[in-house]
């Protein structure tokens, strides 16, 4: 695990590499059985809408955070008809050198069903354990949905990636999702006026727990606001882009700190959460918001804008990963220059070229569609979920 979150810092050339030499996936998504060994570079995969290659690169990302990077339940990974999916990568590198997980439906069809993970072949007490053993960060046209989504889109980019660079964030955040379940769950038992002793009782927990989660997102927005700035111009964004933090709660005098200041408005909210059973305060309903030309860019930027912002917030994560685990992420491109113009796509691939020196995995529907730099890659055809290497 990942022990502390860095600050930004251009890519070292002698920097340790994350590299993932063998992955093996049997009956996740439509991948039936798959077994391919990746040379240090990487590969290209090169396949069909549909065949599969997103699904493997997923398989891959799977390894790092444990779930899905696209929000899908465990359950929904598991291929049809069968009752579980387990999925193995060979590391090279510092720390373990093999990561295994199992996901298996309950018997019963009911529940939410049984994961575990092992590290060289031993189950670490906890799963989290398992999280950010192999670095690495993803790159896909999904990413619009961080820019165009709801505030949790953007809320769930900043823990994904703090919880993997720092266990003191991740820690925190289990804590404040349970406290919060708590607090909520007696929200809904307590009538107005009948006394609030229930839901008091775990503000303390997710005040101390909360500070933490506000203190590390506003930390890291305000040292990567420039960062995110010079990217976004790098690609060939016009407009001066910005990254703010907007808390739902404000001090009135900010030398108390973010968990007096939590304590304080979740018992000046009380009242109002008992009568709609809801917590409405705190760092479950912040927002990082981002802006081009002081307007928030979620209403009215064009696709390519949309696209620009969340390829530099992937940029900055992986800068965030690399300054963390002190070594290059894997990198995975999933069809990356999709609704990019040809500008954009070429400073792009400047960017990921002299930003990145680690093991590279790229998806692709043709050939053609490789980028220059990146023809050196091993190509795999993908077709209905089975990936063969292909010969020149």
């Amino acid at each position: 695990m990942i022990q502390t979150a860095g600050v930004t810092a251009p890519a070292s050339r002698s920097i340790a590499r994350a590299e993932l030499r063998y992955m093996r996936a049997r009956d996740f998504r439509n991948l039936v059985s798959v077994d391919a060994r990746i040379a240090p570079a990487g590969m290209a995969l090169v396949g069909d809408n549909a065949q599969g290659k997103t699904n493997f690169l997923e398989a891959v990302y799977y390894l790092q955070l444990l779930r899905s990077f696209r929000g899908d339940r465990d359950q929904e990974l598991v291929r049809f008809g069968t009752s579980g999916f387990h999925l193995t990568g060979a590391i090279a590198g510092p720390g373990p050198t093999e990561i295994a997980v199992g996901f298996e439906r309950p018997a019963s069809g009911k529940g939410s069903g049984r994961k575990r993970a092992r590290l060289n072949g031993v189950e670490p007490p906890r799963l989290s354990d398992a999280l950010g053993i192999l670095p690495s960060v993803i790159f896909s046209p999904r990413d619009a949905v961080i820019i165009t989504g709801a505030p949790g889109e953007r809320r769930r980019f900043l823990d994904v990636m703090l919880a993997l660079t720092s266990r003191p964030y991740l820690t925190a955040l289990q804590r404040y999702r349970a406290a919060l379940a708590n607090r909520n769950a007696a929200l809904r038992s307590t009538r107005p006026g009948q006394g609030d002793d229930a839901v008091a009782v775990w503000e303390p927990a997710l005040a101390e727990s909360g500070a933490v989660l506000w203190n590390t997102r506003t930390n890291w927005v305000a040292s990567h606001s420039a960062r995110f700035t010079e990217l976004s111009n790098t690609i060939g964004e016009n407009g001066e882009a910005e990254l703010q933090y907007r808390p739902r709660a404000h001090s009135t005098d900010a030398s108390f700190g973010f968990e007096v200041t939590l304590r304080e408005w979740f018992e000046r909210k009380r009242a109002l959460d008992i009568r709609r059973g809801i917590t409405h305060i705190g760092p479950h309903r912040d927002e990082l918001a981002i802006l081009l030309n002081g307007r928030d860019l979620q209403g009215y930027a064009s696709a390519g804008q949309q696209r620009t912002a969340a390829i530099a917030l992937r940029l900055l994560e992986a800068e965030t990963l690399r300054a963390a685990a002190a070594m290059e992420p894997v990198v995975l491109l999933d069809d990356p220059f999709a609704e990019l113009d040809a500008r954009r796509s070429c400073r792009i691939l400047d960017l990921l070229n002299s930003a990145s020196h680690g093991q590279t995995l790229l998806a692709v529907p043709r050939t053609s569609d490789i980028p220059e730099g990146f023809t050196r890659l091993e190509r795999w055809r993908v077709t209905d979920g089975v990936l063969a290497r292909e010969h020149e």
